[in-house]
């Protein structure tokens, strides 16, 4: 598929009934192994791509988001989103510009968090939140394809944890334009099927979360439309990594050998 073909498919994900998992690859052998159990879409993790650098999220610049999304896109044959932050810069102009750096990595679609980066005042206001959404849409609708833009209402991981507040941003960049919208570490089923009752386009929601108790099915029920795992299936990795690492220094044995992916299967899923 060429990028137009996979910005439609990417759409028609969003367009057809049921719900549909959205994992979050790290490199180019996490996004082959992903396509190869059948998952229609990857998005990466500004998390656990600021992980792969030895970083903590948020310590990345926009060069290299764009890189690495590139490398993601440029390993597999499914269509690929971006977790762009809060675009890289305060400005609307900046957001805009943001949008049309990802499409022209090959991305077909990308996510705009109203988180400002300053612990001081950690979101936007909501007129200036909503500006930059506007932009963003503004910049993904001169694209020759449709660009799928996520609007994303960071209060529940900004230390601001006010429902009526998050759909209220929710419901203003549904009016700017955006395609889907997400609100990351809602606390409960009663929250996200309050958002998704609040709404009309697509939610997403990240899944991910210790104790929640969220499964696929539920999600669903309750009205959710897109399931992102954020960094998780990194921080899975990282464990079995630790775990292996621990199980040789402190016993001196090597049974996570017998537990682990054959060489020869991994690069069966690899190119080249």
């Amino acid at each position: 598929m060429n990028q137009s073909e996979k910005a439609t498919r990417f759409r028609a994900l969003h367009q057809s009934p049921g719900v549909f998992v959205f994992p979050n690859p790290w490199d180019g052998a996490s996004a082959r192994l992903l396509e190869a159990e059948g998952f229609a879409a990857l998005a990466t993790s500004s998390a656990a791509h600021a992980a792969t650098l030895g970083r903590r999220d948020g310590a990345v610049t926009r060069d290299e988001a764009l890189a690495h999304a590139r490398l993601i896109v440029g390993a597999v044959d499914v269509p690929v989103a971006a977790d762009l932050e809060n675009g890289f810069g305060a400005a609307p102009e900046i957001v805009a510009e943001t949008i049309l750096l990802a499409a022209a990595t090959g991305l077909v679609g990308g996510s705009i968090e109203d988180a400002t980066g300053d612990p001081a005042a950690p979101l936007f206001d909501l007129a200036q939140a909503t500006d930059r959404i506007a932009a963003a849409v503004q910049a993904a609708r001169s694209l020759p394809f449709p660009f799928t833009l996520t609007a994303r209402a960071e209060n529940f991981i900004r230390g601001n944890p006010d429902l009526d507040d998050t759909i209220r941003r929710l419901q203003a960049y549904e009016r700017a334009g955006a395609d889907v919208l997400f609100a990351p570490g809602l606390p409960d089923f009663a929250a996200v099927r309050r958002v998704c009752a609040s709404v009309s386009k697509p939610v997403n929601v990240m899944a991910s979360v210790a104790g929640k108790g969220f499964t696929v099915a539920a999600l669903a029920e309750a009205g959710v439309k897109r399931i992102s795992l954020a960094a998780s299936l990194y921080r899975a990795a990282m464990t079995g990594l630790l775990d292996a690492a621990r199980e040789v220094k402190e016993r001196g044995t090597f049974g996570y050998v017998e537990r682990s992916l054959p060489g020869a299967d991994l690069s069966a899923r690899l190119k080249g």
